[in-house]
């Protein structure tokens, strides 16, 4: 018997890294799957962002596991398109039971120092990308009798960040959004929570934008995955650069299970300590 038997899960920015592990550690427990991803590039991101055939892989995946699975892409900022992709995989699938609202983006500038189009970018997918999320799925859930919201915030949640100022504003509405939705979803028996990772070892961190941004000393040949994970790992208590995407799967899994069927409104940080620092 699987945690999540029987039960439906959409998760966005399932292209890869986070998302891709979500969605293959649902399936492992039973969950068919409706998997959204922007596949395209963005243009304030200056890291290579997911692409049409990862998305493709992601549904490989998935399948290889013996489970079911609709893939769509879809921008999280254009909510019609993401509804759109929403209804579909529950008209084939049957029912929803689980959100993960995953999709983000990253990129960096002083706050004095950012343009309008970064700022908007950045609070277009990983505020308003979410909010649009959960309204898409709200009554999909109430239908289904209840279930769970998981909102992909950051250790950026909860403390403040130098250089990342419309991504540390964006997270912390995340966590106003889960409160709010947490208290007014709780009489259809719908739990809203956020995760709050540290680092994760995607390509989200493993590029030469951040690896610049960490290192300045060091020239760009001696910029390597090695050098910066110095860097990375004095942010965090426990002496590790970075977490695994399985490791915030896990703890998805966890509130996406009748395990926490109790547990709501709650910020879960899986940051090896960053926030005790």
């Amino acid at each position: 018997m699987g945690r999540l038997d029987g039960k439906v899960a959409f998760i966005t920015g399932a292209a890869r890294g986070q998302g891709r592990s979500h969605a293959l550690r649902m399936a492992e427990e039973g969950a068919d799957i409706i998997a959204v991803d922007v596949a395209r590039q963005l243009p304030t991101v200056e890291y290579a962002m997911s692409t049409p055939d990862d998305l493709a892989e992601t549904v490989r995946q998935v399948e290889a596991l013996d489970r079911r699975i609709v893939a769509r892409e879809a921008d999280v900022r254009d909510y019609p398109a993401l509804k759109s992709a929403l209804d579909d995989g529950v008209a084939e699938l049957g029912r929803l039971d689980i959100v993960s609202a995953n999709a983000g983006i990253f990129s960096q500038g002083r706050a004095d120092e950012l343009s309008d189009e970064s700022w908007d970018e950045m609070i277009g997918v990983n505020l308003t990308g979410v909010w649009h999320t959960a309204k898409a799925a709200i009554p999909h859930l109430k239908a289904a009798g209840g279930g769970s919201i998981i909102l992909t915030s950051s250790t950026a949640g909860i403390k403040g960040f130098e250089n990342f100022a419309h991504y540390v504003s964006a997270k912390h509405g995340v966590v106003g959004l889960m409160r709010t939705l947490a208290l007014e979803l709780a009489p259809d028996m719908i739990r809203v929570n956020s995760v709050h990772p540290t680092s994760v070892d995607t390509p989200m961190i493993q590029n030469e934008m951040l690896y610049a941004l960490f290192a300045p000393d060091l020239e760009p040949a001696e910029r390597t995955r090695e050098r910066l994970a110095e860097r990375f790992q004095a942010m965090n208590a426990l002496p590790v650069p970075w977490v695994e995407p399985v490791d915030i799967s896990n703890a998805v899994l966890w509130l996406a299970s009748d395990e926490s069927r109790y547990v709501t409104g709650v910020m879960l940080p899986v940051d090896a300590g960053a926030t005790t620092k």
